[in-house]
């Protein structure tokens, strides 16, 4: 099954599979692994663009561990969630003290480096290193769930089951199961999809279990999404973008303007500083971390 399965989808993948800048030739184990904490919780069309004017800038992660944690987040701008470029600044000192600014390619060695969890370090092992682990993000579980065990979808958290049952698909030698990983994980993403899976694109099809079960996927999102407008997060990103447009404190008074809210906003700002993503001044000001 495991051969068969390689060699449906990376035949469907040299067809299909997309040009992320990320994935040509030339791209470093630091670029892999800066695409991956990118693209935690936000969409590839929008970290591509942010990608390739980071590498540009830093193309290794000595230049990136020189950097002021300021201009860390000013670069990062809009893709959310900003405590990922401060955990990949950490990262990135680490690989240099550690590991004289290469990043490593031993999994034990990669999921010791700050911010680097299973998957992140999986991906960096496989996409660029090339071994022979177990992928397995939410595309994967979602097609591995339905085609190996019928099931509509995966659970809400990768467990170690997931991993397993990833790693029971896994065709034999590093590169082959490589260029498996990096093909089941774009055919979750861009055919068997959450809500709209195209089984009539699909190249396992066949053998997927679920599709041969006949069952239905029951309405309405597998998964609640999350609310943004009028929450803490939404003025938390208010916040960061004023502060990204100036290098000079900001006052009080000016992020008083943001939002209408006082507690909101006050929790918003004192979160910001608990997470190291805004530093307060002297005369009640605030300005990024330096």
């Amino acid at each position: 099954m495991s051969e068969w399965l390689a060699g449906r989808l990376s035949d469907w993948f040299a067809v299909h599979g997309r040009d992320l800048p990320w994935r040509r030739e030339g791209t470093t184990a630091w670029g892999v692994l800066v695409s991956e904490v990118m693209s935690q919780q936000t969409p590839v069309s929008r970290v591509a663009p942010t990608w390739t004017e980071w590498m540009a800038r830093w193309p290794d992660p000595a230049k990136f561990a020189a950097a002021s944690q300021a201009d860390v987040l000013r670069a990062w701008g809009r893709l959310g969630y900003p405590r990922r470029a401060l955990r990949l600044h950490e990262c990135a000192a680490a690989v240099v003290s550690l590991h004289g600014g290469r990043v490593p390619d031993e999994l034990a060695d990669l999921l010791a480096l700050p911010g680097v969890g299973t998957y992140t370090a999986a991906a960096v092992a496989v996409f660029h290193y090339r071994r022979r682990h177990a992928v397995v993000d939410t595309n994967v579980r979602r097609v591995v769930a339905r085609f190996a065990a019928g099931h509509a979808d995966a659970g809400a958290a990768t467990t170690s089951a997931d991993l397993r049952a990833a790693a029971a698909l896994l065709p034999e030698g590093d590169a082959r199961a490589a260029d498996f990983s990096v093909a089941l994980m774009e055919l979750g993403a861009l055919v068997c999809t959450a809500r709209k899976p195209e089984c009539g694109r699909c190249p396992i099809a066949e053998r997927c279990r679920f599709k041969a079960s006949g069952a239905v996927l029951p309405p309405g999102p597998s998964r609640r999404p999350q609310r943004y407008h009028g929450t803490t997060r939404q003025v938390r990103g208010r916040i960061m973008a004023l502060l990204r447009e100036t290098t000079e404190p900001v006052t009080r008074v000016q992020i008083e303007g943001l939002w209408h809210e006082p507690a909101r906003r006050e929790e918003a700002l004192t979160g910001l500083i608990t997470d190291g993503l805004v530093e307060a001044v002297p005369g009640d000001r605030f300005r990024l971390p330096h």
